[in-house]
Order: structure tokens, then C-alpha cells, then sequence
């Protein structure tokens, strides 16, 4: 019997580290490997409680899951931003990611700020905006604590326009600031006078506009504009130019309506129609708007905000509501523009994440093909490897996001931190990359995972709620 064994061909099944089924593979030896990890990452503690209340969990996730899914964000106008968020004040700057201070912030962010304190009339240089700040009179926040998102460094201030979407399903309304384009722009922490120019020009004249287009429009479903868009090769956070000439289509026979200098629409409508990423913070606001009412379902362990602010990561759960669970933000890894590279790159940063929270972006990587060399993800096997392996930390499938290079699945929807940390695969993210000094502006494009002990802290938390 042994004599028989030892003639036959060896198949090894490998259990746990794949660093061994890898070394097999190479010496050409027929090996399975079987990803196995301890539930809970090894907590026994909250192992057992997970275990316990999973029939109460999942029915929780059912419910998060279905108000992705059945909301509608519908873009209903544009507004001065002190309008329409409460508490903001023309001496309040709210930027990306979870709380920091002055101190701890890089470079980008600083440098935005500074220009942000300067748009609004409120200092006369950098020196004096930073006066300002230390003293106190500068009041800083993130935007998520001000219904808002923003992408990169995320300025939003008294008198900046912003989308306003409201999620007809539930009722809630969320914001974003308007795309500056490429360049030099306040979101990659340049902060020179072509950009508060540019900027005034937003206040007095595109963002009224747009307001004035969409009430034309009888506001506009962005929902409908994102799923055409992904079956067009969008993935919605590098790239939208389908989604961002679908909107053109929408909005601007509206703009060539208005009773404004026929130079002015033209500059208008060649502002839209030039920028491949308008459309990237409308996707946002509709983000921010379908995730916003899973806030304080209870026993929920599906995510509803990432973001960073360049020296931190942060994530929220629907269980755990408004608490912040926060970790260092990691460096993006792809392909860097000429004449930079790592060492010049800022860590990663902005609200934008809240597209991979819906289930596009670095998670819908199948669904564009296109996007995956420009953030240097390889080959589209390797897009669709992104997908799948993402799949494993979601807990649903969206019904309206649909993949066409997979035989028209929906996208993976509803990061589960109870899979994130089970299986010790993170969210990955499709990204700018930011030059860690500001006034550069943007250097590249890649992708960042998030880190890990943002998903560990919040799941202790989450089980301390499931005894409460």
C-alpha cells in the first residue's frame, strides 16, 4: 500500500499561508490552495458574538443593502454652499477626510486651506490665513460632518457653489463642490491667483448657471447616468468621460436656453464638455446620498463612509452611526507622470472613496477596461481579479450597477467588515496621486488599499453593540 503512494503523483492541498502553494507552483507541483483564515481575526470573544448574532446581522445587512439599491439621486440644483449646509460659516473650511488638526495636516491640504481662507476674502496672504488658523478664528471640519463630500483635499467654504442631491427614496439631501478640471486646482492644494479666479468665476457665473440648467431639466437622475455609464467603460472615479458626456447631453441644450452674454454659455458649456472628470463629483453627492440613510441601522455591518485626508484613513459603519474608525492613510501604487515618482507622491487622500463604498471605483475595476493600464492595474484579468477579490469582502451584488465583462453581474455592493477582517482582504481604490507639496498638484494615477485596522477597530465596536 505505502509502495503504491509513494509511485503516485503528488497533489498537495495547501491550508492557510499562500507562500507555500506559490513555492510548490513553481517546482511545478500540482498544488490546491485553500484560503482559510479564524473568523474575527483570530477574537474569540467577538468570533463567538458574530456567530451568535448572525441571523440578526444579516437580516440587518439586508435592509442596508436594499436602501443602496433602491435609492435615487436625483441632482435637483446647484447652490452657494452657506445656503444649503447648516452651521457653515463664511469662517469654516471643510475639507476631506476624518477630523485633523491644523498640525498633523500635509502639505496638500494645508496649501488648499490656505487658499480656501484667501477665496473668501478672509486674509490677504499665506502668512496671515496661517495666523488666522493657529489663532483659532479659522474653524476647520470635515465635510461629512456637514452632509458634503469633496474629492482630494475637498474644500468646501461659505461661498463656493455645490451640487445638491437629494435621494427621492429616502428624502436625505448630500453635496459636493464642483470639479476645478486638471491643472493647477485647490483640490490637489494649489492655492495661486489663477486658481481663485477660477474659483470666483465658479461662484459668479458657472455655478448659477448650472442651477439655473437644471431647474430647466426638472433636475436630473444620476443613477440612470452612472448605470449607462458603467456599461459604457466607466468605473466612475478615474474615469467618467461617458458619464461626464451623458451629463453634457442633459444640461447643456438647458444652458443654451439662459438668458446670459453668449460668450459667457460658450465658456460655460466648454468648461463641461472639456473636463473628462465633471461628472466624478456628481457621482459623489449620489454616493453620499444613497449611504447616508444606512446611518444607525442597527446590527449592521456594512460600511457607509471611507475617506482620507492625507495623513489618515477613516470608515463609519451603519451600526456604529456617526463614530470614526481611523488608521494612517496608505501610499497609492501606478503610474506616475513624467518627471515624478514615489518619493514625491503624497499619501492617499479625499471623500471620493465613498464611489468604492457603492460599489464602483477600485471595486467595479472589471467594468472598465480602459482605466486599468492608466492606474496601472495590469491586464483586464487582472481588473476582473480586482472585482472578484472584492466580491469576497461584500456582502451583496448591486441590481442596477451591472457588469458587462461579466456577463452583466452587478457590482460587488456593501463592504462587510466582518469579511474584511475574516478574510484580511481590503477595500481596494481607484486614485490621484497628489505631490506631497503643495502646488504641484496631481503627479499620477493608481490605486491604494485602505489599511486594515480601520476595519479591526470598527469591528470590536460593532460587537460591542450587538450586547447593548
Amino acid at each position: 500500500m505505502s509502495n503504491n503512494l509513494l509511485n503516485q503523483k503528488l497533489n498537495v492541498v495547501n491550508v492557510g499561508l499562500e507562500l507555500f502553494s506559490q513555492t510548490l507552483g513553481k517546482q511545478d507541483v500540482p498544488t490546491t490552495h485553500v484560503s482559510w483564515r479564524p473568523p474575527a481575526g483570530g477574537n474569540k470573544t467577538i468570533a463567538k458574538l458574530l456567530d451568535k448574532y448572525e441571523e440578526r446581522i444579516n437580516a440587518a445587512n439586508e435592509i442596508v443593502i436594499k436602501m443602496y439599491n433602491d435609492a435615487q439621486p436625483i441632482l435637483t440644483g446647484v447652490k452657494p454652499a452657506h445656503t444649503v449646509l447648516k452651521g457653515l460659516t463664511r469662517e469654516t473650511i471643510l475639507h476631506a477626510g476624518p477630523p485633523i488638526q491644523w498640525e498633523d495636516m500635509c502639505g496638500p491640504m494645508q496649501g488648499a486651506i490656505l487658499g480656501a481662507v484667501q477665496f473668501e476674502g478672509l486674509a490677504e496672504n499665506d502668512e496671515k490665513a496661517v495666523h488666522l488658523i493657529k489663532s483659532g478664528q479659522i474653524k476647520l471640519a470635515p465635510n461629512h460632518h456637514h452632509g458634503s463630500v469633496g474629492p482630494m483635499t475637498g474644500m468646501i467654504t461659505y461661498h463656493m457653489p455645490v451640487f445638491e442631491v437629494k435621494n427621492e427614496t429616502f428624502g436625505n439631501v448630500a453635496y459636493c463642490s464642483i470639479n476645478e478640471g486638471l491643472g493647477k486646482v485647490m483640490r490637489f492644494g494649489a492655492n495661486d491667483p489663477e486658481v481663485i479666479e477660477r474659483l470666483i468665476w465658479f461662484r459668479d457665473s458657472l455655478g448659477p448657471a448650472l442651477d439655473q440648467a437644471v431647474t430647466l431639466c426638472g433636475g436630473i437622475n444620476l443613477k440612470v447616468i452612472m448605470a449607462q455609464a458603467v456599461a459604457m467603460g466607466d468605473e466612475m472615479h478615474q474615469r467618467n468621460i461617458a458619464a461626464s458626456s451623458l451629463f453634457a447631453r442633459k444640461i447643456c441644450p438647458q444652458i443654451a436656453r439662459l438668458a446670459m452674454d453668449n460668450d459667457e454659455k460658450a465658456k460655460v458649456t466648454k468648461f463641461i464638455c472639456d473636463n473628462d472628470q465633471f461628472f466624478l463629483n456628481l457621482a459623489m453627492a449620489a454616493g453620499k446620498s444613497m449611504t447616508d440613510p444606512a446611518k444607525g441601522v442597527k446590527d449592521s455591518s456594512i460600511v457607509t463612509v471611507m475617506c482620507r485626508n492625507g495623513t489618515e484613513f477613516g470608515v463609519k459603519v451603519a451600526a456604529t452611526g456617526e463614530e470614526w474608525f481611523t488608521a494612517p492613510a496608505n501610499m497609492p501604487e501606478g503610474l506616475y507622470f513624467p518627471g515624478f515618482g514615489p518619493d514625491d507622491a503624497n499619501p492617499d487622500m479625499g471623500d471620493s472613496a465613498i464611489i468604492e463604498v457603492i460599489g464602483l471605483g477600485g471595486i467595479a475595476m472589471a467594468a472598465s477596461p480602459a482605466v486599468v493600464r492608466f492606474v496601472g492595474a495590469g491586464s483586464q484579468e487582472d481588473a476582473v481579479r480586482y472585482t472578484k477579490e472584492m466580491g469576497e469582502i461584500s456582502y451583496a451584488k448591486s441590481t442596477q450597477f451591472l457588469l458587462a465583462t461579466m456577463n452583466f453581474e452587478g457590482v460587488p455592493l456593501g463592504i462587510d467588515i466582518r469579511k474584511v477582517v475574516e478574510n484580511s482582504i481590503v477595500p481596494v481604490i481607484n486614485t490621484g496621486m497628489a505631490h506631497r507639496k503643495p502646488g504641484i498638484g496631481q503627479i499620477g494615477a493608481g490605486v491604494v488599499k485602505a489599511p486594515y485596522g480601520c476595519f479591526e477597530k470598527a469591528l470590536v465596536a460593532f460587537a460591542q453593540t450587538l450586547t447593548d
